[in-house]
């Protein structure tokens, strides 16, 4: 099975740090050229250092997904620096913990906004420039397993997956014809600077004894799945929701 990306061109969204940074490494270290995309210009450079002292090609791009108005400068700017986007990594999100009662519009509004309006205003741009240079191109949303089933206290982030499962399904089906793929991995719980402060309490650590293996996931465990769905070994698919968890839900 041939996973190389050498002569790709991808773009990552919130790869600062947790599994977009992560994400942005494999990608690079499977050939692509990367875009890495944040809101920390301090730590985007930070990133793309890194991936070039490992031998790869990285371009910084400072970017909040939730500002519309700066999707397609970002782009330009990547493509401008890399040339045209072969793949998206939807990967920006938040998260905010707690009661639904107990919740501000503005905690909500937070979360829709990066998890859902922003990686579809990623989508959206993308699809666009790959369906005009007539050379098709792979879109991966990062979904979770909250895309499907109920996550205590995370109304709102259960709610922005699920709603990015259906957004994955629907551009899938519309850009087919074009050879844009468009899939999501859905992961279980894997430790990042969202979610360390939980798992280090009391309750995060009976939440892990409860799951069947008695651990998290690694990063390390989306990587065979993101190059899959990244290269043409995923020729014939699209439109896929891949859990990859563990077996949290089972």
């Amino acid at each position: 099975m041939e996973l190389s990306l050498r002569g790709r061109t991808a773009f990552v969204t919130g790869a600062t740090s947790g599994l977009g940074r992560h994400f942005a490494h494999v990608l690079a270290g499977a050939g692509a050229h990367v875009a890495i995309a944040g809101r920390r210009g301090e730590r985007l450079a930070a990133v793309k250092a890194d991936i070039e002292a490992a031998g790869g090609t990285s371009a910084a791009i400072v970017l909040d997904v939730t500002d519309a108005a700066r999707i397609a400068p970002a782009f330009d700017e990547a493509e401008a620096a890399l040339g045209p986007i072969d793949i998206l990594v939807n990967n920006a999100g938040v998260n905010v913990q707690g009661l639904v009662s107990e919740q501000s519009i503005e905690d909500f509004d937070t979360v829709i906004a990066t998890n859902l309006r922003g990686p579809y205003l990623m989508a959206r741009e993308a699809g666009r420039r790959m369906i005009a240079r007539g050379a098709g191109g792979k879109i991966i949303n990062i979904g979770s397993i909250g895309t499907f089933r109920v996550l205590p206290g995370l109304t709102a982030y259960c709610m922005s997956k699920a709603a990015i499962g259906m957004m994955t399904q629907c551009l899938a089906r519309e850009w087919a014809r074009y050879d844009v793929a468009v899939n999501a991995i859905c992961p279980g719980y894997i430790e990042t600077e969202l979610n360390s402060g939980w798992f280090h309490s009391e309750k995060g650590q009976a939440q892990i004894r409860s799951f069947l293996k008695r651990r998290l996931q690694k990063e390390s465990d989306l990587d065979g799945m993101l190059l899959l769905l990244a290269s043409d070994a995923s020729r014939a698919m699209t439109g896929s929701l891949l859990t990859v968890d563990d077996g949290q839900t089972l």
